[in-house]
């Protein structure tokens, strides 16, 4: 079985930790500020969109999942600042699976990317240990 695969996408200017953190956790992560090619999305089960304004949300998301084979990867954003109930609602409806503010941290991202990629079974991918020794 094959490693499970996240492809950040970095829309700020600054670089994130979500790349590293993913790796720790036995993931095989990628972090890029270029907007990805197609067959670049189709190498990867989860796509990590990093906002740099909330009001560009839907029209991203509706950019990635018409993305030629992108079919259900789990797309989620990670916002700047924690979006309020309308912001959440237009994210969903636009085609995320979550949305989530930067402030709630690379472990509730961890839980959320494998909530839903335990949900998808067609990705056959080696997904992380449940329990994970206490370090």
């Amino acid at each position: 079985m094959k490693q499970c695969a996240v492809l950040i996408i970095n829309g700020r200017d600054e670089q994130t930790t979500l790349a590293e953190e993913f790796e720790r956790r036995g993931f095989r992560a990628v972090e890029t500020r270029q907007w990805p090619e197609d067959d670049d999305v189709q190498g990867h089960e989860v796509v990590i969109l990093v906002l740099r304004h909330v009001n560009t949300m839907c029209m991203l998301a509706a950019r990635l999942r018409a993305k030629r084979g992108f079919g259900q990867r789990v797309l989620i954003a990670v916002s700047p600042t924690i979006p309020d109930s309308g912001a959440l609602r237009d994210g969903l409806v636009s085609g995320f699976d979550d949305v989530l503010a930067e402030s709630c941290g690379a472990r509730i991202l961890l839980a959320r990317v494998l909530q839903r990629l335990r949900a998808r079974p067609q990705y056959r991918c080696l997904l992380p240990d449940r329990k994970r020794p206490a370090a």
